[in-house]
Order: structure tokens, then C-alpha cells, then sequence
């Protein structure tokens, strides 16, 4: 069994107040299935959308 730990709070004005801890152990088991997972699809890869202001400074260095 985990120790159990005495503390204090120390607040304002001189109050002095004792809180015990309650500690426990826990233990947890994990199993994870086998399971073949199907590769998916080759899907086209989408554009990816370019904002406003990079278009408009594409544009002017283009121009230079």
C-alpha cells in the first residue's frame, strides 16, 4: 500500500490547516487487438486553396 502523506497549508493570518493525502495503487492491464487494416484508395490529391494576398504577390513578382 502507497504511504499515506501529511501536509500542511499554510494561509493568511497564521492558519496552519493539516490535509492528509489518499494515495492508491492502480494497476491497469492493456491488450490491443490484431487487426489488418485495409490500405486505403490513391484519391487525387486536392489543390490546396492559396490565399488573396499570396496570389497578388505572386502576381507583382511576376511582373519584375
Amino acid at each position: 500500500q502507497a504511504p499515506k502523506i501529511r501536509r500542511h497549508t499554510y494561509r493568511a493570518h497564521s492558519r496552519i490547516n493539516p490535509y492528509t493525502d489518499s494515495p492508491c495503487h492502480i494497476e491497469m492491464i492493456l491488450t490491443e487487438k490484431e487487426q489488418i487494416v485495409p490500405k486505403p484508395e490513391e484519391e487525387v490529391a486536392q489543390k490546396k486553396k492559396v490565399s488573396q494576398k499570396k496570389l497578388k504577390k505572386q502576381k507583382l513578382m511576376a511582373r519584375e
